[in-house]
């Protein structure tokens, strides 16, 4: 009987212990690590732009710099807590603006309807967070880089009001959505089969047929097995939970984010191709794209480049990368973005 007691008391002990670490994990404060200097910045605050609240981080060491504001892909998957390690290069010289979309990450919450989530609302909001940059920080036009999804919304971005500004950077550079799945098909099949893997080469041939009627898209956890998200780093889930910016409660919000914005979001990107409704920008752009990525064709990329009218453009490969450029060639990426940006 004394055993039984002390066994219940043992394991109730463990058991407050265990709610005492989750309270710990889902409830610590967040915040992000500090840059030197007497006119630097490093904030992760939230704002309320275009009536709901966003998460923004804002990192640089010289708020003179000229200034980027980043829009994460997905659709629902935010990059700020990987902004810190690779963007780290990009700091020195620019100011860099992440946001963490309505909807997505530390901007998913619990009690907001987003049955209006739409690719125009997040442009809305796009536009209204680089006014409010702007008036922030004293610029007349900043930056505006897209990645992956977010070139989706950052290319028709800049379609509505190039006057924001000075140019638009696509990372992994959407296009023409079925065309580059058809693509991201034919890579991860190919690379299945020189790996031998029979039985994946079996699934993906199984879904060539919705992926070629532009009703679905490569499944992504094959593209990341095969290299066609990341060849020379390595990003987990992992890295979300042991970030400064995020800690377990963000981390729920964002596999919530993620599942709501894909579902709302990633179909329209199949019926409203950008090649399709933009054809002209009048600002400078560039697509920076990886050799491999396997989740934005870089193939249908610059088919779509070649068909924009602009007064300057610029298409620039990436030989090592794969759908992370800029995270993946960092140091590459920052010496362009500085040839370029910094005169």
């Amino acid at each position: 009987m004394k055993n039984i007691k002390r066994f219940i008391k043992y394991v109730g002990v463990i058991g407050v212990f265990i709610i005492i670490i989750l309270a710990i994990a889902l409830f610590r404060p967040t915040w992000t690590s500090n840059i030197k200097g007497d006119n630097s910045t490093s904030v992760l605050e939230q704002v309320k732009i275009n009536g709901t609240k966003q998460q923004i981080m804002i990192r640089g060491r010289d708020l003179n710099n000229p200034v980027i504001i980043y829009v994460h892909g997905g659709p629902g998957c935010s990059e700020i807590p990987y902004a810190a390690k690779y963007e780290d290069l990009l700091e020195k010289d620019f100011t860099i603006v992440n946001y963490d979309q309505r909807g997505s990450g530390k901007s998913y919450h619990f009690n907001e309807d987003y049955s209006n989530l739409t690719a125009d609302l997040l442009v809305d909001d796009l536009l209204e967070l680089t006014d409010y940059i702007s008036k922030r920080f004293g610029k007349e036009k900043v930056i505006l880089m897209g990645h992956s999804y977010g070139t989706y919304l950052g290319t028709m971005a800049a379609y509505k009001a190039p006057e924001k500004y000075e140019a638009y950077i696509g990372v992994g550079q959407m296009s023409n959505m079925q065309e580059s799945e058809i693509d991201n098909l034919n890579n991860t099949i190919s690379e299945a089969e020189k790996a031998g893997n029979t039985e994946d080469v079996k699934y993906l041939e199984g879904v060539a047929e919705k992926i070629h009627a532009g009703e679905a898209v490569t499944p992504r956890g094959y593209v990341y097995k095969y290299g066609g998200a990341t060849r020379l780093i390595n990003m987990s889930d992992g890295d979300i939970l042991l970030s400064r910016e995020y800690n377990l409660l963000d981390s729920i919000r964002y596999t919530y984010g993620v599942a709501n914005s894909q579902e709302r979001l990633v179909k329209e990107t199949l019926d409203k191709p950008l090649p399709k409704m933009i054809a002209k920008l009048d600002l400078p752009f560039y697509f920076v794209m990886g050799k491999y990525d396997a989740m934005t064709s870089s193939n249908a990329a610059k088919k779509y480049f070649d068909k924009i009218e602009a007064d300057q453009k610029g298409f620039i490969s990436f030989e090592e990368s794969a759908h992370y450029p800029n995270f993946e060639e960092k140091e590459k990426f920052y010496q362009w973005m500085c040839d370029t940006f910094i005169k």
